[in-house]
């Protein structure tokens, strides 16, 4: 089985690559079109801004293959401070013709074509800046740019709002970014840690013993939302137990969230929203080491060591980046019952992602990274798992692998991305207690997702621009989980031919996008067809509105929780589904205003979002007793129905680089429609509230430097009361409680030396949650519920590090 995916997934690369090399040299350029603006996902220098901006002044690029000895040199400064900026995209726009400016803010375009070209000049940070020039008769030319700071990012480039590349000002949904300067003033070391900081989400611990991690977006658990890398489903139910803590921040370029339904076109599953993680790109030549240790309560240590470099071509035709880390925590025990609340944890994971444009207009990416990682929860880790009294073990060897080549038309009107992504997880594990010899097994996961998205733009389609986006994708899952000693097998396959058109028309005032996905799973009988629509109306340069409708769909299979044995009360405890289990169906609605003035000369935003989803046909779990071996079964069942609704409110004051405020929160309210019962205790009552859900919730980040080179940064994150479970074991029946509320603040001081013209050294040292507001009741010993934990992921932890950037 094996050598067959492994063949599959190499045959798709080779169709990839074979398709779009017959499509570049048999379409004409001038019937392939394709949307334009500076992508930083894929470095391909297109931009929607700079594409109407061009059409509306009558700009005819008339570009030719012809190459002549021109060169173009220039530097890029800061407009308020004067000062050049590294690592800045300069890019033609409509080719895959680009470079970046070096440590110094220079760079140089060599060996251009001859021809009529917008030159384009981005960055994370900065509002984008688009030059003419004609390089018909020119040997040279000196092109200089200044860039204004972009405070609040509403000129970043997005991908995740439409599924194109797009300004995130005039995106149709709400996308919020997670940029690699949240990671760094947050101390996150991996995925999972930083998505806290962002409005709407919330991430959660579900298991004392092995960490399990769940992300909940507007107030819906997990597997409601999806998880992309680079714009790809490749997360499967394996991987999202323990995913998010699994991806390093260093191969993170941005992170990019859009809450709610809205985001449909990724997934019909992704009722929650969507998390799109967009990898690093090689930009130039450098190279960086970190390592960053942290004291658990001043006691267990917590190691990661990463590095990152990146190498680009003279030509700039090739570049790669190489990533690679390791992480080692020590288990840490609260209550001194000799039993872990956070896990053992050791991990290396290494990597790249090169790209070779294999022309003007084509370009071939390839990614590839390898994750091993070891966890174990419980007690006596010195033992084998089946010689401890409980015992959480897996060890994963996970391969992931994707290439992607796209193709853009002469007249900058065409897009075609063909792809195939592919994945392979073996997992060993344990998951018992009372020293149970029986409770080892093995897992098996293969994931191949394959497919193509075709993008034209026209100049008016009936009343306005328009931009249409049509594509397919296929997505085959195999999943072999077994339990020997159980007599647990679980076989599942899961295929999903989906197609999807959209059309968006669009100007700097409006934007209208209908669209809809039709996906046949083979677990549903019938093709599903989930419709979205958004709305943008910007009246103005400061206030924009926007509101959506999407459908979307949970099929009756395997999810991240069904993969998680857990340890309660002393047994293990399963998951099935129900055999007459129905596929969950959601509508879901959202609304916004978004306001960004200037307070003064101080840049700020403030969004207020309402959302309210639909949820027919509803999972939950319900205690049905246990199976011939003593385990406990939990059975997914399908409720009547569930709302989940509730206010999102952000904000941004930024008086300058030096001096930024953020902070989200969320009000908001799940429950199901008619009550539901979860235990055999008759005592208590059925509940309609969804449980682990707070009302709410929210995040506070600031940063300063009131010296060169010494930055301040403050983060929080306010978990308000929720209702959880607490089932038998420790205590002497199944109960369940409301929960005190949570304030974690943390603070970290970083100071940057300067080595030499080309070596930075940055030396930081903080605390997470200073207060330690942190879960005082956990239980004691082998009886304890291991899924009776809640609030703040990290006690009182000190942290210290060192990078060095060349």
């Amino acid at each position: 089985m094996k050598r067959k995916f492994i063949k599959a997934l190499v045959m798709s690369m080779i169709v990839v690559c074979l398709s779009g090399t017959a499509f570049a040299k048999n379409i004409p350029a001038d019937n392939i079109s394709g949307s334009c603006n500076t992508n930083q996902e894929t470095n391909i220098a297109c931009s929607t801004n700079a594409l109407q901006k061009t059409e509306a002044e009558g700009f005819n690029t008339d570009n030719t293959s012809q190459t002549n000895d021109v060169h173009i040199i220039g530097h890029v400064k800061n407009k308020k401070t004067g000062k050049t900026i590294p690592y800045i995209t300069i890019s033609i726009k409509g080719t895959t013709i680009g470079t970046y400016t070096d440590k110094t803010g220079h760079y140089m375009l060599k060996n251009l074509p001859s021809g009529k070209y917008t030159i384009i000049a981005s960055g994370m940070g900065y509002q984008p800046i688009e030059k003419k020039v004609d390089l018909s008769e020119a040997k040279s030319l000196d092109l200089d740019f200044t860039l204004s700071e972009d405070a609040v990012m509403l000129e970043s480039v997005v991908v995740s709002a439409n599924k194109n590349i797009t300004n995130r000002r005039e995106a149709p949904s709400i996308v919020n970014i997670i940029s690699p300067k949240i990671f760094e003033r947050t101390n996150s070391v991996c995925l999972s840690q930083a998505l806290n900081f962002q409005p709407g989400l919330r991430v959660e611990t579900d298991c004392q013993n092995c960490g399990y991690q769940q992300v909940r977006i507007n107030g819906l658990e997990g597997s409601y939302s999806q998880v992309l890398i680079d714009s790809r489903p490749i997360f499967s139910a394996l991987q999202s137990v323990y995913g998010i803590e699994q991806i390093p921040a260093n191969m993170i370029e941005r992170v990019e969230v859009v809450r709610g339904g809205g985001s449909a076109l990724f997934g019909s599953n992704a009722i929650g929203g969507t998390i799109n993680i967009i990898t690093k790109e090689p930009d130039g030549n450098s190279a960086t080491i970190e390592n960053n240790t942290s004291l658990i309560k001043g006691k267990s240590q917590d190691i990661t060591t990463s590095f990152n470099a990146s190498m680009v071509s003279d030509d700039n035709k090739t570049g790669i980046v190489l990533f690679g880390s390791t992480r080692k925590r020590n288990p840490y025990d609260k209550n001194g019952d000799g039993f872990s609340e956070i896990t053992k944890l050791n991990s290396k994971n290494i990597g790249f992602k090169s790209f070779y444009k294999t022309s003007n207009y084509t370009k071939l990416t390839v990614e590839y990274h390898n994750l091993y990682e070891y966890r174990r929860g419980g007690n006596d880790f010195d033992l084998p798992p089946h010689e401890a009294d409980i015992a959480e073990q897996a060890q994963h060897y996970i391969n992931t692998g994707s290439i992607n080549y796209d193709i853009l038309s002469k007249n900058e009107k065409s897009h075609l991305n063909i792809f195939t992504s592919g994945q392979i997880i073996n997992r060993n594990n344990y998951a018992g207690a009372g020293q149970d010899p029986n409770a080892y097994g093995k897992t098996k996961d293969k994931t191949l997702i394959a497919g193509a998205q075709y993008t034209y733009h026209m100049n008016k389609l009936l009343f306005m621009p328009s931009e249409v986006t049509a594509g397919v994708e296929y997505d085959i899952d195999k999943l072999h989980d077994e339990i020997l000693g159980y007599n647990r097998i679980m076989d599942q396959s899961v295929n999903t031919k989906s197609a999807y058109l959209q059309n968006e028309w669009k100007n700097k005032k409006y934007s209208i996008l209908i669209g809809a996905r039709l996906d046949k799973h083979n677990m549903i009988n019938d093709p599903v067809l989930s419709p979205r629509i958004n709305f943008r109306y910007n009246p103005n340069s400061t206030l924009s509105f926007r509101a959506s409708y999407s459908a979307g769909f949970r099929a009756p299979q395997v999810y991240d929780e069904d993969l998680h044995g857990s340890a309660i009360g002393g047994e293990t405890s399963f998951v099935e589904n129900a055999p007459d289990l129905k596929t969950e169906k959601s509508h879901s609605i959202s609304a916004s205003a978004d306001i960004n003035k200037n307070i003064g000369n101080v840049p700020a935003e403030l969004l207020v979002e309402g959302f309210y989803t639909n949820l027919k046909n509803v999972f939950y779990l319900q205690k049905t007793g246990t199976d011939n071996h003593g385990n406990l079964i939990f059975q997914r069942r399908n409720g009547s129905g569930a709302i989940v609704k509730g206010i999102n409110i952000e904000g941004k004051i930024v008086p300058s680089q030096e001096l930024q405020f953020q902070f989200g929160m969320t009000i908001q309210s799940s429950k199901y429609k008619d009550a539901q019962t979860w235990s055999d205790n008759s005592a208590l009552a059925p509940g309609k509230k969804m449980f682990r859900s707070p009302d709410a919730y929210g995040y506070i980040t600031g940063y300063c430097s009131p010296l060169k080179n010494l930055g301040v940064a403050l983060s929080g994150n306010y978990t308000g009361s929720m209702l959880v479970k607490h089932s038998a074991g420790y205590i002497t029946e199944d109960t369940q409680k409301n929960t005190p509320d949570f304030f974690d603040l943390g603070i970290k001081v970083s100071y940057d030396i300067k080595i030499n013209g080309i070596t930075k050294m940055q030396i930081n040292a903080g605390i997470k949650n200073i207060f330690n507001s942190y879960q005082k009741d956990f239980d004691k010993g082998e009886e304890r519920d291991a899924e009776y934990i809640y609030g703040p992921s990290l006690p009182e932890t000190v942290e210290f590090g060192i990078k060095v950037t060349i």
